[in-house]
């Protein structure tokens, strides 16, 4: 009877400490933009967008004004965050397979062999780390929101969330998942209250279809745009970019309501640039889909009360790789091996790294189990330094160098007046990844 009170005890007290450490653990949400350029906020700068929640949230965080994301397109983007790894380690290197009668993805119709391409590319989700599926480990709930490529919310290891995905009807990049923001946060504001009462940590993935087209803000904001500019196009995407503003300020109000403000990290990254356009709907060549800033620079930043100690970092480098690995260690589990990017809470890991890298790849795959096939880019920034290597896919194309510091638009190339940093920076990016 003694030996089993005894053993009864020891299993309460067992079940006791791990609901205290469940309960102590931090909550972590993601804020992700879609299609937004790295000077598109009122603390950036820009002179007509306002956006006073996300800056905010930047007076509140260690904000890296310097930050980028390793591709410029927003479906590899996202894969690198959630996985912590670049697009040629996690071979999503693009928004969908390459069809073989050339017709654009979305205007394929239903056809068994291409759907068999589309499958095999979700696949590698299931082969590499994901941010949720680790901290299920720990104990975790997990929510889905937003852009979502990789078929159901559950094959990324969420527990749960709203986009229903491929092979389902419209499931390619969020299907219902992309009305989040756009449609209210109710769901996400449903499942904060079940892990609360669950008494569980929760992991937060927001990435609303914001700012990105369609440009169709409310027409209470868009008024306040439309005398700022000549550009009906430019006033719609700076209406979209408030717009995407109000509903973090929505998520962070919430947080704020419920008393879960102090004990959640919350990180803010964008998955790829956006330069309007004024004559058209469309985006500048030189934003989405390309190795210039326009394309590939973000503002990140790390809020955690009391833990993270407000800084505006105007000079550090850093990448979006560096996401999965500052959770995962703020949380108290150790990175995966593959993981190459530093945690940002450590100043000595940024102090070591002296470069950040990226890739630029095809919209549509080649080859799904060999990125390279598909490259375009690859380039570096090393302190005022930037270099775009082409790849052999682009015979036509050079090199460039650029002073981003000086001339933070690359409107001034100047490789043929710096060879030897040309050659140094492209022998870094050849022993990071040789493009091969």
């Amino acid at each position: 009877m003694i030996l089993r009170f005894s053993t009864m005890l020891r299993t309460l007290l067992i079940s006791a400490c791990l609901a205290s450490a469940l309960q102590a653990a931090p909550n972590v949400v993601m804020i992700i933009s879609d299609d937004q350029a790295w000077n598109d906020y009122s603390f950036m700068g820009h002179p007509h967008i306002k956006t006073p929640h996300i800056d905010k949230l930047a007076e509140q965080s260690l904000t890296f004004t310097r930050g980028y994301v390793p591709d410029s397109l927003c479906r590899p983007s996202l894969a690198s965050m959630i996985s912590g790894l670049y697009p040629h380690q996690h071979r999503i290197s693009g928004n969908d397979p390459k069809p073989a009668n050339g017709k654009r993805p979305w205007n394929v119709k239903k056809n068994p062999q291409y759907d068999k391409l589309r499958e095999k590319l979700i696949s590698h989700i299931d082969t590499v780390p994901s941010l949720p599926r680790i901290l299920a480990k720990q104990g975790y709930m997990s929510h889905q929101s937003g852009k979502w490529w990789e078929g159901n919310f559950s094959r990324g290891g969420f527990t749960a969330g709203m986009t229903r995905g491929f092979p389902q009807p419209g499931g390619r990049h969020g299907d219902d998942g992309l009305k989040i923001g756009r449609e209210g946060l109710k769901p996400v504001f449903d499942f904060i209250d079940t892990a609360q009462k669950a008494k569980r940590p929760f992991f937060i993935w927001y990435a609303p279809f914001l700012p990105h087209s369609p440009h169709n803000p409310p027409e209470r904001i868009l008024k306040k745009y439309i005398s700022k500019t000549d550009s009906i196009h430019q006033a719609r995407y700076w209406a979209m970019c408030e717009w995407f503003d109000e509903t973090c300020g929505e998520l962070l109000g919430y947080l704020d309501r419920q008393k879960l403000s102090e004990n959640t990290i919350v990180i803010y990254v964008c998955d790829n640039g956006w330069i309007q356009r004024p004559d058209k709907k469309s985006y500048a060549l030189r934003s989405k889909r390309s190795p210039y800033d326009g394309g590939v620079r973000t503002p990140i930043m790390i809020r955690w009360p009391g833990k993270v100690k407000p800084k505006m970092d105007r000079k550090t480098l850093v990448n979006s790789i560096d996401i999965a690995p500052t959770i995962l260690q703020a949380c108290q589990v150790k990175p995966h091996a593959e993981m190459t990017g530093v945690n940002l809470l450590d100043a000595q890991q940024l102090e070591k790294r002296k470069a950040i890298f990226g890739e630029v790849f095809e919209h549509d795959v080649v080859d799904i189990d060999r990125p390279a096939a598909s490259l375009n880019y690859r380039w570096c920034v090393e302190g005022d330094w930037k270099l775009i290597l082409p790849s052999s896919r682009l015979p036509k194309e050079k090199p460039e160098l650029f002073n981003v510091t000086l001339d933070p638009y690359e409107k001034k190339e100047l490789s043929a007046e710096h060879q030897e940093i040309v050659q140094k920076m492209t022998t870094q990016i050849n022993n990071w990844w040789p493009g091969k």
